[in-house]
């Protein structure tokens, strides 16, 4: 029997939690989340971690599973949801996968891509220009040697920005050009299911939830973690605006704003990045589910 791995993807906020639970309880299937920003118990309110609602309607696996003080990277996540997927497959046919981090669903269906080793006197002198000329400067520097990867990579996370530009700078060549097209050898087939909405509700539908966020006590989820600021974790949209906030450095009002803005951003890259794939299956975010199922059953053998 063909195992199946049907992947939830989409921009953040289009809705991808309701509908992978409508999926698990049709297909008698558990969930995996490849949220990297939900993996951290610490981070709740600002990753919009499933309530406990969503939790209890379908097992879930990897959310909240690791501290924000824990080394955990996409390298361990891509061993450790293969190891999950393969116990899973062994009571199940078909496992869920849902999350909008890209490079997390394709550690998972394709494998990590190789790249070549840099000197590390590269990293610490992009690290010191970080320091001394700030993000902006990193993000200029990646748009002149990798356009292609500037269009795709969050540009508010500056490891992610540094692990690209020491490929670029160490190889000579685009981060982008090492990023394979083949795929690692896997026991099952991916159905990719996308989620799609025109820009202008895609928008409100983040501007939405930000509100929501605010309203349900993001501001205090932040302040106890802003002494911990600098760890990679917190290197994230939601949380980086208000620590700025909490160090003078931004009125509340102008961090919300960057939230809303940050996120925008976040998910036009997003769309980029999925949308690179011709065989996912897209349908608009309000599509009755029963539609989806019925188009996903034609697709399993």
């Amino acid at each position: 029997m063909t195992n199946y791995l049907i992947s939830v993807v989409g921009a953040t906020a289009i809705g991808k939690t309701v509908l992978s639970i409508k999926l698990a309880q049709h297909f008698k299937a558990e969930i995996i989340s490849c949220d990297s920003r939900q993996f951290f118990k610490e981070m709740n309110i600002g990753t919009a971690v499933p309530s406990t609602e969503e939790l209890n309607a379908a097992k879930h696996h990897f959310i909240q599973h690791i501290s924000i003080f824990d080394s955990y990277n996409v390298g361990q996540f891509e061993k450790d949801a293969i190891a999950k997927l393969d116990e899973l497959f062994e009571k199940h046919n078909i496992v869920i996968m849902v999350g909008g981090s890209g490079l997390y669903v394709d550690a998972v269906v394709k494998g990590l891509d190789d790249f070549p080793r840099v000197a590390p006197e590269i990293r610490e002198n992009l690290n010191e220009q970080l320091e001394n000329h700030g993000i902006a400067s990193l993000q200029e520097k990646l748009k002149q040697l990798d356009p292609v990867y500037y269009e795709r990579v969050a540009l508010e996370n500056p490891h992610r920005l540094i692990r690209a530009l020491e490929i670029c700078i160490g190889s000579g060549k685009p981060y982008s050009s090492f990023l394979k097209d083949k795929t690692a050898s896997r026991n099952f087939k991916t159905i990719k299911v996308g989620l799609m909405a025109d820009r202008e509700i895609m928008y409100d539908r983040i501007n939405r939830r930000v509100d929501i966020m605010m309203d349900a006590g993001l501001l205090d989820e932040a302040k106890a973690l802003h002494p911990h600021k600098s760890l990679n974790a917190l290197q994230t949209v939601g949380y980086r605006e208000l620590f700025e906030y909490m160090d003078g450095n931004y009125t509340l009002e102008f961090a919300i704003s960057e939230i809303k803005k940050n996120t925008r951003r976040f998910a036009k890259r997003q769309g980029t990045w999925f949308k690179k794939d011709e065989n996912t299956l897209w349908f608009d975010y309000q599509e009755d589910p029963s539609t989806i199922i019925k188009k996903i059953a034609s697709k399993l053998a």
